[in-house]
């Protein structure tokens, strides 16, 4: 059968030749469906700038479906939907405002690191090779920069301890 090319653009494979493969990467649905690939990863802004500038679509608006689907080139938004997108754009500028606001004001994360590492290292001069366990548990919440604790879905081996440590079951079974 030969072998066979598979474009994850348009989620369609062919037979695998020189000829096919050019006609395809210069058709006109896989320039569309690569654009739309890549119009997943654009940031709110500039979405709500692009549907701004776009008129509503008639057919869209009274039908609530239309034949050229995300290829329109008029809006598809109700004024809800630009509201909402609004209000997204709005809350991540001031997230973002808010953090630059923080960084500037309290002490930046490599402040922090570097009077960890020399806490740690005179911890191990002096002949007091505590665990890693035991540095942990010294540091206590207002030393740990508000930066890192304000990121949202921060993984469970970042997020730092609770103050009086891991609540350990006597009766944990593992495995």
């Amino acid at each position: 059968m030969g072998r066979r090319y598979y474009c994850d653009y348009c989620d369609r494979s062919f037979q695998d030749n020189m000829h096919n493969r050019k006609k395809h990467l210069n058709g006109v649905q896989h320039h569309r469906a690569k654009k739309a690939w890549y119009d997943h990863f654009r940031d709110l802004a500039a979405i709500l700038q692009d549907e701004q500038a776009k008129k509503p679509c008639r057919k869209f608006l009274q039908k609530g479906i239309c034949d050229f689907g995300p290829n329109c080139r008029f809006s598809h938004m109700s004024e809800e939907d630009l509201f909402n997108l609004k209000t997204q754009v709005e809350d991540e500028r001031q997230h973002r405002e808010d953090s630059l606001d923080r960084r500037k004001s309290g002490r930046s994360v490599e402040d922090w690191l570097s009077r960890r590492e020399k806490r740690r290292t005179a911890l191990g001069s002096k002949g007091n090779l505590k665990h890693e366990e035991d540095i942990e548990e010294d540091q206590t919440e207002s030393d740990i920069p508000q930066q890192l604790l304000s990121i949202p879905d921060l993984p469970p081996s970042l997020i730092p301890p609770p103050r009086g440590g891991w609540k350990v079951q006597v009766n944990t079974e593992w495995g």
